[in-house]
């Protein structure tokens, strides 16, 4: 009930601001013909752009949870909203005074979303969404409107006030009625909001199976970056400059956001796909900016796109395999780049321009099909698994499918690998420099926008994911050579490059060419593939140092390029076959030097996510056939394995090189796993234990027969010690759902003797990785104190003693000891006990004493065993 509540919440939030943008709107357009707008232009560019940054969130956050034409609906208007208050803002601030001007920024992006909103209403129409249908209906309408308004004044701005309040009124009823009937338990519903229908068929769909349902927006965006460029070449404008530039860079943030959420979205292709068209929004947006400084267009690197177009033409034919339409749909950037190359001018010409209004086109149809396809019973064919079934019966090449598609290195992730998009990256920016830029006009080569933002930004995003994913070293990588091509960038083509500064120029390289002397050094033991991508990029910082002190051979950087691309290229190659088809059908090599215990836990061993039912289940699986497991704790990680089996016993006793005085502790879900051998602990102990439990306390207790009725045979030698067992019931809902499926289990620490504790399934995997057959991922261990030891094998003499104080103290442990001894005061005292005699037993019994009855050794193999093997016993 929360998480939904939680979601209608955020769908009403979207709602509300779709409400309150269009009452601005409506007010703006009311008062359009006055000689003093009611609201300013500045003003209302900054309320558009806050609510813009509202909507996204809300829905990033309902496509998170739960897919819905809502949530396209939402990210649709954010991008329309935040291109369009920009707009205002620069008519605000004067730099569109000129009616002309102003309709010439607006249009471009107006026809894209009266097209792209008229498209959610026909799919909202016929899924029977009509609130959504009737918001996106009147939002087409009012674009449209404005349009017409634009070109013939007979079309007056009353009609697109009108249509906003339409929105308004009907966004703002339905929002407030789903508020009104959660904030009332329920019980409060207003006509025609019938929101447990809703839930029901919410939770139907989000069922449905995987598919990235923010490729729409992505769409989307490429329709309204064509559409700029594909109105000029129509005549619907009359030019191409400066007031268009919000909507290429809208578009082109966004592009970023929603590569980001395709890889959340475990979909590595459409994620590159978005990251490819994103460097060529910003690039068209940086040659609009470019008249601003300079009366000329500026010129393209031409082996720069020669490559782009080869990057889309390998990524539409991979993508194929997933379905045939998209693959097809690549190949018009394919021939886009390639128009690009073959004009000097580049955006400014007409051959690119036709490309864009078949982008335009194909965008449209494919927004439809992909957004039908998201809630409709019914799909559109699309060819998915045409080329996957001519590939079935291919003995060389086979899919790389099923639970492990997207398997960490490390841990738990959220995230598809990126390293595909930061290979390419690469590959892009190596080949924009092969272009020399002209001293006197460093800025007439379109080259900062492709370094900038495909060698940097893009790369930054790689560098974070494969962090998330737990490859340190390769993310460490990326991260370091995303902000050299940054900072180089912005400096050798920003015209911040001259004699003057060469010498600084010349120290910052050299620093960065220290720290790629150890990124070098390391991939020694990662991979040969990485070695020389990393090697070959130190030439890359050697042209940059003898550029800088003007030191530089003739061809010495031509070269130092074409190798560092062609290594990224077998790079991007190796990624998307590895990612895609089993085996090595391009491989990345072995390490050129290893190391004695260097490798643990590159043996990829079961993750699941601790937050599944269904995965506690499995780790469950796993333990009763004799496997080994990382779990998560009230405390820190352990390795556990079943008692009843006792080949698992002595398997995980051998992974984390177990020393004999420190064996391995006992624990269970409920005393009720105790009950055929209660009989042979005394009726104190027991009752302590059920009080004491569940709780970080581990007892101590004597050794017995009823070891044997755990099933562990021969391996209970490696449990406890031979006059004393370690045991507890831990204050984890996770870990005692585990028992309970498998029965008492065995623990140690998941970590091998004599190191520390881990407090992160990463670290299991770092340590263990290869020793355990699975482990089960929960973040960050929630308390990093040990649990208290408690000494009670005399208890029933009174005694109890403490061998570690930990997260409980002592006086809590008193407490609950107090409280079981009244009970037999109370009925020792009914069987002819005087108050003196009681006083005297109950005086016997707060009698503790630190290690009572034990030797040194004993006392610290106990700590060893109370708490999983614990290395780390002298915190208190």
């Amino acid at each position: 009930m929360a998480v939904r509540k939680a979601e209608s919440l955020h769908y009403s939030v979207g709602l509300l601001g779709i409400s309150a943008g269009s009452l601005l709107l409506a007010v703006h357009f009311y008062s359009s013909l006055r000689a003093a707008p009611v609201i300013p232009s500045t003003a209302l560019g900054i309320l558009l752009l806050i609510l813009s940054s509202l909507l996204a969130y809300a829905g990033i956050w309902r496509s998170l949870r739960n897919a819905t034409l809502f949530s396209s609906l939402f990210l649709t208007i954010s991008v329309f909203w935040c291109g369009y208050g920009v707009v205002f803002i620069l008519r605000g601030q004067g730099v569109l005074n000129d009616t002309g001007d102003f309709r010439n920024a607006l249009v471009p992006g107006l026809v894209t979303f009266t097209l792209a909103l008229l498209i959610i209403a026909v799919v909202g129409f016929l899924n029977k969404e009509v609130v959504l249908a009737v918001i996106a209906s009147a939002v087409s309408l009012a674009s449209a409107h404005e349009v017409a308004m634009h070109y013939n004044t007979a079309f007056g701005s009353s009609a697109v006030a009108c249509n906003y309040m339409i929105v308004c009124l009907a966004g703002g009823y339905f929002a407030l009625g789903r508020i009104l009937y959660f904030l009332s338990k329920e019980k409060i519903a207003i006509p025609g909001i019938d929101v447990a229908k809703n839930k029901a068929h919410e939770q139907i769909q989000s069922t449905s199976g995987s598919m990235n349902h923010f490729a729409v927006t992505g769409l989307i965006l490429n329709m309204l970056s064509a559409s700029v460029f594909g109105c000029r070449l129509l005549g619907v404008t009359s030019k191409l400059f400066i007031g268009q530039v919000p909507w290429l860079g809208a578009a082109g943030i966004y592009q970023i956001g929603v590569c980001i959420l395709s890889y959340r979205a475990m979909d590595v292709l459409m994620a590159t796909f978005f990251g490819f068209t994103s460097i060529l929004k910003f690039a068209g947006g940086y040659c609009l900016l470019y008249p601003v400084w300079q009366t000329e267009e500026p010129t393209f690197p031409i082996p720069f796109l020669v490559v782009f177009s080869i990057l889309f033409a390998v990524l539409a034919l991979f993508l194929t395999l997933k379905s045939l339409v998209d693959g097809l749909y690549l190949l018009f950037y394919m021939a886009y780049c390639i128009a690009l190359a073959c004009r000097p001018k580049g955006f400014f010409e007409g051959g690119p321009q036709g490309v864009n209004v078949a982008i335009f086109v194909a965008s449209a149809l494919m927004t439809l099909i992909h957004l039908y396809n998201v809630k409709a019973g019914a799909k559109i064919p699309t060819g998915k698994g045409v080329v996957k079934t001519l590939l079935a019966s291919s003995s060389f090449l086979k899919l790389r499918e099923g639970a492990n598609l997207h398997t960490p290195y490390l841990g738990y992730s959220k995230y598809a690998d990126a390293e595909v998009l930061g290979y390419a990256c690469s590959v892009l920016a190596s080949f924009a420099i092969t272009v020399t830029g002209d001293a006197q006009a460093p800025l007439d080569t379109v080259v900062i926008p492709w370094v900038v933002v495909a060698g940097g930004i893009l790369k930054l995003l790689s560098g974070s994911v494969a962090f998330a994913r737990g490859k340190t070293l390769e993310s460490s990588a990326f991260i370091l050579y995303a902000v050299m091509w940054i900072i180089w960038g912005l400096t050798r083509y920003g015209g911040l490059y001259g004699t003057s500064r060469s010498f600084h120029t010349a120290v910052g390289i050299i620093a960065f060419m220290l720290f790629n002397s150890f990124i070098v050094f390391c991939t020694l033991f990662l991979s040969i593939t990485w070695f020389f991508y990393s090697l070959t990029f130190l030439l890359i910082a050697v042209s940059f140092l003898l550029d800088a002190i003007s030191a530089l051979p003739a061809g010495y950087d031509i070269a130092a390029t074409l190798i560092f691309g062609l290594v990224s290229f077998y790079c991007f190659l190796s990624a998307l076959f590895n990612s895609t088809f089993e085996g090595s059908c391009l491989p990345m090599g072995r390490p050129l030097v290893q190391l004695s215990g260097v490798g643990g836990g590159m043996t990829k061993c079961l993750h699941l996510p601790a937050r599944k039912a269904s995965s506690v289940k499995r780790i469950a699986d796993i333990l009763k056939n004799g496997g080994t497991c990382g779990i998560p704790t009230d405390t820190v990680y352990v390795l556990v394995a079943a008692c009843n089996r006792p080949d698992a016993v002595e398997k995980a006793h051998r992974s984390k090189r177990q020393a004999q005085e420190r064996p391995m502790s006992l624990w269970i879900s409920s005393l009720k796993q105790l009950e055929p051998a209660k009989h042979l602990f005394s009726p104190l102990l027991w009752d302590f234990m059920d009080a004491a439990w569940p709780s970080p306390i581990s007892l101590v207790i004597p050794r017995g027969e009823w070891v044997d009725f755990l099933g562990m045979k021969d391996s209970a030698k490696y449990v406890g010690t031979p006059q004393s067992v370690a045991i507890r019931i831990p204050d984890c809902s996770v870990t005692t759902h585990l028992i309970d499926l498998v029965g008492p289990i065995v623990v140690t620490s998941a970590n091998p003797t004599g190191e520390a504790d881990t407090t992160h399934h990463n670290q299991v995997y770092a340590k263990l990785g290869d020793k355990v057959d699975a482990v089960l991922c929960d973040g960050p261990s929630p308390e990093n104190i040990a649990s208290t030891v408690v000494d009670c094998t005399k208890i029933d003499s009174g005694n109890i003693g403490f061998f570690r104080v930990g997260i409980i103290p002592k006086s809590q442990v008193l407490q609950i000891l107090e409280q079981v001894q009244k009970k037999y005061s109370l009925v020792s005292n009914s069987d002819g006990w005087t108050p003196e005699g009681r006083e005297e037993h109950l005086n016997r019994v707060h009698a503790v004493h630190n290690g009572v009855g034990t030797a040194a050794s004993a006392k610290r193999a106990a700590v060893q065993s109370a708490d999983g093997g614990r290395e780390n016993h002298t915190r208190l």
